[in-house]
């Protein structure tokens, strides 16, 4: 089934028209804080939260705003200077789309195996996400540049799949305490499901020079790859800004794959958060936390803070430490490094 229909390009204008900036940021207004000024930076002591997001839909985009101002407010509460939002945050609005439960059970349907089903079967993801692009990303600029001036945060948005020049991205947001966007990350390493859907990799690793230090926004499966955070550490990043979604029953060794051992290679801290639930056949799993260098963390594991929960709705906070993390990096008790080495093997050992 095409999106490209009459009915469907109306609706498509309705879908802007509902996440107009106006609209929601008129709404957000009745409940946001006066913005004011942030507070100094303690270099030694900045708390920071990792969200644990459970998948639900969302049939207005003010409920939608709610659950995000919620959200951050809750951290900002706690004392959080920095939020960081799950992987594939858009999800939750596709209960935008009229016949979503339709589409779902279509989804399981195909997913069991079994033959026959509607046309709507034929819809791919990705073209829903091309098709709601719109009126997302539209959405997500307001909610979280009204969010991060109300409370003088920097919040990582999460991560959401969007058009991009005839190309679907999965792209991360950096938001800053006065409501700039500071930047942005298109997922560089992708899961075979996404790679079947057509996503566009990303090719860049950009770190955001910020009151909190220098920060960098790799997504998911970016983790995985000990190159990452190698690139990162070489650009300066003090802390990675981690959200994932994992698409799996949820395995404490498979998870362990990613955030942890990265910075034990490579000394920065790590803020991991999660979507957890189902939707369309997938499932997500995970556990939202707080991560560093074994050697600045007070139990010697590399854990500041994780939630005990895999599947359902939970936040974890931490102080982090810069002054220890810079003198970690000045007198390491065991990292080496072999400049020569890598000079003679790479980049030619990639070709």
């Amino acid at each position: 089934m095409a999106l490209d229909g009459w009915k469907e390009k109306l609706y498509q204008r309705y879908l802007v028209w509902i996440c107009r900036p106006a609209r929601i940021a008129g709404h957000l207004q009745t409940s946001l804080p006066e913005p004011g000024q942030p507070a100094p930076v303690n270099r030694r002591r900045i708390r920071v939260a990792a969200l644990q997001v459970e998948l639900r839909l969302f049939k207005d985009p003010l409920d939608y705003a709610d659950d995000m101002h919620r959200r951050t407010r809750e951290a900002a509460e706690e004392g959080a200077r920095l939020v960081v939002f799950p992987e594939y945050n858009n999800l939750p609005l596709l209960g935008l789309l009229p016949g979503i439960e339709k589409m779902e059970e279509a989804y399981r349907k195909k997913e069991a195996g079994n033959a026959g089903g509607d046309k709507e079967e034929d819809i791919s993801l990705t073209e829903v996400f091309r098709y709601m692009s719109p009126a997302v990303q539209t959405l997500v600029h307001t909610i979280f540049s009204k969010l991060s001036a109300a409370y003088s945060l920097h919040i990582m948005a999460g991560s959401y799949t969007l058009a991009d020049n005839g190309d679907v991205v999965n792209r991360s947001f950096l938001y800053g305490p006065s409501g700039e966007l500071i930047g942005s990350q298109d997922k560089v390493h992708l899961l075979p499901l996404e790679a079947e859907w057509n996503l566009k990799r990303g090719s860049l690793f950009p770190v955001f020079d910020t009151a909190l230090g220098k920060l960098a926004l790799p997504v998911c499966m970016d983790a995985t790859y000990f190159e990452t955070f190698r690139i990162l550490e070489q650009k300066g990043a003090d802390i990675a800004l981690l959200p994932i979604a994992d698409m799996q029953e949820y395995n404490y060794w498979l998870a362990l794959r990613g955030i942890w051992p990265r910075l034990q290679e490579s000394p920065i801290y790590g803020i991991k958060s999660a979507l957890v639930g189902s939707i369309a056949g997938l499932t997500f799993t995970g556990r939202a936390g707080i991560f560093a260098p074994i050697e600045i963390t007070p139990e010697r594991n590399g854990v500041l803070a994780e939630v005990e929960p895999y599947d359902r709705e939970a936040i974890a906070l931490a102080d982090l430490n810069l002054e220890a993390l810079d003198d970690l990096r000045r007198n390491h008790p065991w990292r080496d490094s072999n400049p020569a080495l890598y000079r003679r093997y790479f980049p030619g050992i990639y070709k």
